[in-house]
């Protein structure tokens, strides 16, 4: 829940962001190269210091418009189809031909999902009855307190709710487990959908309503303006929930208190049967708003129980939508795809079944990726990269001109105290356990969601186990984790274009130690600057250097505030604050690293005309070049904390002076709001 992630893929449930180049320690065959950077992609027609996505990518961008069934389309993308079509479901064959595998292996979990997955017939056959249970709950509560009593037991299995429960870190205590309850179920995820008065957003609502009334008729439920009774609740929902940025501040909505105030501050829902229900006892939690679950008691008070059961009906079947009968699924993706997010066409439903169980069952296929994909020598790598970015690191909070010596060396001792996770965890859990049929689509990922669940559930008021990972190996991407004071590395990030073994350092250190330096950087942005060396929220500032460093953290949340992304809809600066921190930081350390790198030597010489400066900058527009649907746009700039790829690129880069000197950029509006933060 607070890890900081390189990168959200915002048209897939799961962060996938997966690799292009073989390093298949198995094969004979070497992997063919890959260019360190194909100029044929530049676009010399536009200016470096104006456009430099542009001038980096423009044609590549011309070239590569967006396939039918994606909402972006961009490296990352690139990399997530190869590795989906070729090595993922490459494993998923081979498990294939294996005859009858041992209940509980990873081989009879991975093949008895997908066959589940692919198996249509029966899906088609069965109908709604996998779910009908759960829909026959609700339709058999009588009060609102039976309803969320129900929703207790129904959270176990994935069904959303107005609130969720859920077991973590402690925030001031970061070496035990706490229980968490935060706000939660909204259909479209995020308040701005429900209060943005845009033609779009407007737009996006009117659909909603006829997806619901769709689905609703095709479950051969008898509901009388279902979509409208789900909106007008789910608004109400909303407007009592804390805004997208305002849950990025740790301390606002760190609010630990004793299971029993619960009762004082929503004295009318019954706490107890949700959380016997939810299988979880606990005498204190953690709270993200008490104010939310004032007004959820009214709210709930105030609201008839056939509008309730309305809302509860709807959350089982949206929740397994997916995995019912094709116009289930068809229409599911209309709204939450096409409508949302500008996807034209449905991927192929094999497609579908290796992204599910590569979702769903990412640890146990992870296993088998890495001992198939992942060379032991590149854990070294990466621990050198990040000695070699902690070092420049330590060099810039030195050089500080806004920052006093004491908190200097608090900074530091912070710093000295960071660790990391390479390619896949030291241990593997066991998932033998969950049983899973190759004729019961529903129930099998029910079971998946209650092994999780009761993993979950069982640290509760434990020591945190910092070996867990929180990502499967075969993820491309990287996430800090503030409480573990940690950056974890899943083994197929070290792939092109973040990591090519045959490219010149500079278009590396504009990848990959880029991306070491973006993860190290969250750990002082905004949010991790408040966590101390142990992971504990710990105010460790001097009054005048928080005040100069919220000051420095001001001027680049306005600069971003002004940057429109498609009519009428501008980045949030203050939502996108810590990306934005992390992504300048991890540019700059990126660039020194590569400087220090070079102390002493002879300087490279340029390649295809670009100095090795100029190719550092190269390397992250590489990286961030994508062209998205406008639908995926609005998307991100009202709900994602990462500011859309190309302003990563066009936004970022004019705020350093290294990047001005390099291209001999002679003056831009970022020249008057230039920044230095670490």
């Amino acid at each position: 829940m607070k890890r900081k992630l390189l990168f959200l893929f915002i048209t897939i449930p799961v962060m996938m962001l997966l690799l292009t180049v073989s390093c298949n320690n198995n094969q004979s065959k070497k992997a063919d190269k890959v260019a360190a950077f194909e100029v044929s992609g530049m676009d010399t027609a536009c200016k470096p210091c104006v456009d430099f996505d542009g001038y980096a990518n423009g044609n590549w961008k011309k070239n590569n418009p967006i396939p039918s069934t994606e909402a972006t389309w961009g490296s990352f993308g690139i990399l997530e189809k190869e590795n989906r079509e070729v090595k993922i479901k490459g494993i998923i064959t081979d498990l294939l031909s294996q005859k009858d595998p041992a209940k509980g292996s990873e081989a009879q979990l991975i093949t008895g999902y997908y066959r589940s997955y692919l198996d249509t017939v029966t899906i088609t056959k069965r109908g709604i009855t996998p779910i009908t249970p759960m829909t026959d709950k609700v339709l058999a509560a009588k009060t609102a307190n039976d309803l969320i009593a129900l929703s207790g037991e129904l959270s176990q299995v994935g069904v959303a709710g107005p609130f969720e429960a859920y077991v973590a870190a402690d925030d001031r205590r970061s070496s035990m487990n706490a229980v968490f309850q935060a706000q939660s179920g909204l259909s479209m995820r995020d308040r701005n959908y429900y209060e943005n008065k845009d033609s779009a957003m407007v737009k996006i609502r009117a659909e909603f309503v006829k997806h619901v009334d769709n689905m609703f008729a095709m479950a051969g439920w008898n509901v009388k303006d279902a979509g409208k009774t789900v909106l007008n609740f789910e608004t109400k929902l909303s407007l009592i929930q804390l805004k997208n940025f305002e849950m990025r501040d740790p301390v606002k909505i760190y609010n630990k208190i004793p299971f029993t105030e619960l009762h004082k501050l929503a004295p009318d829902i019954n706490w107890a049967d949700y959380y016997n229900n939810y299988g979880l006892k606990t005498d204190t939690l953690v709270v993200q708003d008490k104010s939310y679950l004032k007004n959820l008691g009214l709210l709930i008070k105030a609201t008839p129980v056939d509008v309730l059961q309305t809302y509860f009906r709807w959350q089982v079947l949206t929740a397994f939508a997916g995995l019912l009968p094709r116009e289930f699924s068809k229409e599911t993706f209309h709204f939450y795809s096409t409508v949302m997010y500008g996807v034209k066409v449905q991927r192929p439903r094999e497609e579908r079944a290796v992204m599910i169980v590569n979702r769903r069952l990412g640890m146990p296929l992870g296993k088998l990726y890495v001992a198939k994909y992942f060379p032991e020598t590149s854990k070294k790598k990466v621990s050198e990269m990040i000695e070699n970015v902690r070092s420049v690191y330590k060099e810039r909070i030195d050089k500080l001109s806004w920052m006093s010596p004491a908190t200097k060396e608090k900074a530091k001792k912070k710093l000295a105290a960071f660790t990391w996770k390479i390619g896949y965890p030291d241990t593997w859990k066991d998932y033998s356990s969950i049983d899973i049929q190759p004729d019961k689509l529903v129930e099998n990922s029910m079971n998946i969601a209650l092994w999780e669940h009761n993993d979950m559930i069982s640290k509760a008021g434990k020591p945190v186990d910092k070996k867990e990972w929180d990502m499967s190996p075969q993820t491309i991407n990287a996430y800090n984790n503030p409480t573990n004071n940690e950056i974890v590395f899943p083994a197929a990030i070290l792939q092109p274009p973040f990591f090519n073994p045959d490219a010149d350092d500079a278009i590396n250190y504009g990848g990959i130690i880029a991306v070491i330096g973006h993860e190290m950087t969250h750990g002082f942005d905004d949010q991790g600057c408040q966590y101390d060396g142990n992971g504990n929220l710990s105010n460790w500032w001097t009054p005048e250097d928080s005040k100069n460093f919220t000051a420095l953290g001001k001027k680049l949340e306005d600069y971003f505030n002004t940057m429109e992304v498609t009519k009428g809809f501008k980045i949030n600066g203050k939502l996108t604050l810590g990306e934005n921190i992390a992504d300048l930081g991890g540019l700059t350390l990126g660039y020194y690293a590569l400087e220090k790198s070079l102390e002493g030597k002879e300087k490279p010489k340029p390649i295809d005309g670009f100095t090795y400066q100029q190719r550092f900058f190269l390397g992250w527009a590489q990286v961030w070049r994508e062209n998205m649907t406008n639908e995926s746009l609005i998307n991100q700039v009202q709900t994602n904390e990462h500011s859309p790829a190309r302003w990563r690129i066009n936004a970022t880069l004019p705020l350093m002076k290294e990047f001005a000197d390099a291209w001999g950029c002679k003056s831009s509006a970022a020249d008057t709001i230039r920044i230095v933060i670490w």
